[in-house]
């Protein structure tokens, strides 16, 4: 299992696309493990200048700098109250995304882009 099976793509109001969960979760659930593709500092100059800037997450792992989550891993969206939290797994190569709170049928599941980070100020959207 990649992700929880009620896992799903809808439009998140103002915001595009979101990821959605049919089913009900707790605190601490897996809700999904995302392959993800490694990117080197050299390849992230070029990738800035794509629409991919806006999908890449950081990897701190020399060479590599960024990486994108396959899956859904890309498309949650940013809330500064998340309810799930991303959790880099540099021993198997995978973004883990696991809700922090109760999360009922048909909620948007949103991440914290900043990763908590209070001196980040203004995210580029």
């Amino acid at each position: 299992m990649l992700h929880i099976p009620g896992l799903y793509i809808a439009s998140s109001t103002g915001r595009g696309r979101g990821v959605f969960t049919a089913e009900h979760l707790s605190p601490g659930d897996l809700i999904e493990l995302c392959p993800i593709v490694k990117i080197t500092k050299k390849d992230l100059m070029h990738i800035d200048q794509t629409i991919l800037y806006e999908y890449y997450f950081l990897w701190e792992e020399d060479p590599y700098t960024a990486c994108l989550a396959l899956g859904y891993g890309s498309l949650y969206n940013h809330s500064t109250t998340p309810n799930a939290i991303v959790i880099m797994d540099y021993g198997d190569d995978m973004i883990k995304i696991q809700s922090i709170e109760e999360l009922s049928v048909d909620t948007e599941i949103r991440i914290d882009y900043t990763g908590g980070t209070k001196d980040i100020v203004e995210l580029w959207f």
